[in-house]
């Protein structure tokens, strides 16, 4: 399966300058469980914004430049040779950015969402998508507290 994981505000917003708008521990732990032993695919900007690669995955970094190197990672130019090289019968997951999440939403077959329950002045957004061509099937809301300044839900679909 190809599976886009991604935490959005109300207005789609995903970030600004490189950087995340929100500082969210459940929802990091979240993706962590989630993609833990499994091929990411990601744009090399959002590879850039991680301190050192994430442990215990496989990084396939698309970018347009022809020489890029990153230790350790798969690189690759394009979506359609990110996914080629991923195995076939697991699930890949699309991590972003906005750019990535925008050419695979129409490949991707399902999507994990935190959905932030708050707007934000962003530079980078996740892709509207079509309610009618996804059911959601998961849902669970989480209220704010001392370590998560934002009301947030985490929501999966599913491809019709």
């Amino acid at each position: 399966m190809i599976i886009l994981i991604a935490a959005a505000a109300e207005n789609n917003a995903l970030g600004k300058d490189n950087e995340l708008l929100w500082h969210l521990p459940e929802d990091f732990k979240r993706f962590k469980e989630i993609t833990s032993g499994h091929y990411i695919i990601m744009g090399r900007k959002t590879f850039e914004s991680f301190p050192k690669p994430l442990p215990n995955r496989t990084h396939v970094i698309i970018t347009r430049q022809k020489n890029y190197l990153a230790e350790g990672c798969i690189v690759v130019n394009s979506l359609e040779d990110a996914i080629s090289i991923s195995p076939k019968n697991e699930d890949v997951f699309i991590i972003g950015g906005a750019e990535i999440y925008s050419q695979s939403i129409e490949t991707a077959d399902k999507i994990e969402l935190t959905r932030i329950h708050c707007e934000f002045e962003a530079d980078a957004f996740f892709p509207e998508f079509n309610a009618s061509k996804w059911n959601l099937v998961f849902s669970e809301k989480h209220t704010k507290d001392e370590k998560h300044k934002f009301d947030y839900t985490f929501e999966t679909y599913l491809k019709k």
